[in-house]
């Protein structure tokens, strides 16, 4: 009473409020049923837009919005880099190879544009400190200019050197860029960002959030960890910017990860990756001469592509390559991922592999560094023995290497985690290397691994207490927005 006669068209204002609003997620559920989705993933966001009032829109807004077929970058900008990186693909380099290499070639070509590169040498990192120490090298001798990109920069003693040594860079002339995720990097300090701006360094945040833009980009993140110096060496792998992967942290020792040093033409794949990111995050298009590889043709005969992946592509890139080297393996399957949580056709496709005689070996952690999305993974476990994929949780530590081996060739490794987010919301790059002697390291790397894990059984882990198996299969639901 008090509020009509305060306000006497508060009924009416209320109930052109409730129009709209239901008007507003009809118009969302069109949408969502417009954009053909897989008939499960449409029909929980019809649920939950239609049970959830008010709520079931903010979630959807946060979480449910397809960004495929956006583009990042302007076509006349994504010309001047392809015409300035000079890509070439050379086809004669392809026939010492298998013809399930020559199919996985061609489906990353088609899907990213991704061209062959040859004449490539890769060394191989399983522990941060000899990564760090490597990438510090590389950077003192850097004359011309750096691009370093990380998920996560953390400003505690790894960070703190590195940052110090790329202000030394700047003020000694070489050209520093930097770009770090906003949500990944939250706590970087803004005096940090200072100093380093002070120093000559141009960083800047992807996908910086504020409070009207929140809704609409948190649920996108940039993932990728490449580092390009002088623009003939290049790192590309798991480890982002923290101490943990050379001392460990409060609960665990150094976290277990991998990472590459590329050298050679497939470094021009990690400059083009990274010029479309700062393009899209200062609208600045880096088509200086210098962005080229001009360095030396090397003896090693590595073949190799790079692969970007995001939330922008037409196809998950990424998941499409997976799911087609475990459907052509004729041997081995053996994946490293500190999370599994795989799509429908992924779990179908490594159980069809099991079934038919693959050896299909899984490593995750006995505990990864977020327990909800420990229990998430837990709920794949049982079907995955079933099938006959062999199972193992590494102890010693973290987890945290993103590996894929199939067969004797090859070999996938980089920022993509085996999960939903990494397929579908964060922005990727992998390497994939097409190499016997390559793909035999990276074996002897897996099965030394192996010395430190636990197999499963189906006996023991059907022993689990029934509010953990609750757990898993609750959190389960939630599998595709963790």
């Amino acid at each position: 009473m008090f509020l009509a006669e305060l306000f006497p068209y508060a009924n009416v204002v209320y109930n052109i409020l409730l129009v709209l609003y239901f008007l507003t997620v009809l118009a969302v559920i069109v949408v969502v049923l417009s954009e053909n989705r897989n008939p499960v993933k449409s029909m929980a966001w019809v649920l939950v837009l239609v049970l959830l009032p008010v709520l079931g829109l903010v979630i959807y807004l946060i979480f449910g919005r397809s960004l495929k077929g956006m583009s990042l970058i302007s076509r006349s900008a994504l010309r001047e880099l392809r015409r300035m990186n000079n890509f070439s693909y050379p086809v004669e380099a392809t026939s010492g190879l298998s013809e399930e290499s020559r199919q996985l070639i061609a489906l990353v070509d088609k899907l990213a544009g991704s061209h062959l590169f040859v004449g490539n040498d890769v060394e191989m990192f399983t522990n941060g400190a000899d990564k760090f120490e490597s990438l510090k090298r590389d950077i003192a001798a850097a004359t011309d200019h750096i691009h370093v990109q990380y998920f996560i920069i953390e400003n505690d003693k790894v960070g703190t050197e590195l940052i110090q040594l790329l202000m030394k860079k700047a003020r000694e002339g070489v050209q520093v860029r930097v770009l770090y995720d906003y949500v990944g990097s939250f706590y970087m300090p803004s005096r940090v960002l200072k100093q380093m701006r002070g120093a000559g360094i141009e960083v800047h945040p992807f996908l910086e959030l504020s409070f009207t833009q929140f809704a609409f980009r948190v649920n996108w993140r940039n993932h990728r960890k490449i580092v390009v110096i002088d623009g003939k060496v290049g790192y590309i792998g798991g480890m982002n910017i923290a101490d943990r992967y050379v001392t460990g942290d409060k609960k665990w020792s150094a976290w277990r990860d991998t990472h590459l040093r590329v050298t050679g033409e497939a470094v021009t794949a990690l400059q083009y990756s990274f010029a479309i990111d700062w393009n899209f995050t200062t609208r600045k298009l880096l088509n200086s001469p210098t962005m080229r590889y001009d360095g030396p043709v090397l003896d090693q005969n590595i073949i190799m592509q790079m692969m970007g992946s995001g939330p922008t592509n037409r196809w998950n890139n990424i998941s499409f390559v997976f799911f087609k080297a475990i459907a052509l393996a004729k041997h081995r399957v053996y994946i490293q991922s500190p999370y599994f949580l795989p799509s429908d056709s992924l779990v179908k496709a490594l159980e069809s592999a099991a079934l038919s005689g693959v050896d299909v070996r899984l490593m995750i952690p006995r505990k990864p560094d977020s327990e909800m999305l420990r229990l998430a993974t837990s709920s794949y476990i049982k079907e995955c023995l079933l099938s006959g994929i062999k199972v193992y949780l590494y102890e010693p530590t973290v987890l945290h290497s993103k590996v894929v081996i199939v067969d004797d060739e090859f070999v996938t490794t980089g920022s993509t985690n085996f999960d939903f987010r990494s397929f579908e919301h964060n922005f990727e790059f992998n390497v994939l290397v097409y190499d016997k002697e390559f793909n035999s390291k990276m074996r002897a790397v897996f099965e030394s691994d192996m010395e430190q894990c636990t197999r499963l059984s189906m006996g023991k882990w059907k022993q689990r207490p029934l509010m953990q198996k609750a757990l898993e299969s609750i959190i389960r639901l939630m599998s595709p927005i963790l």
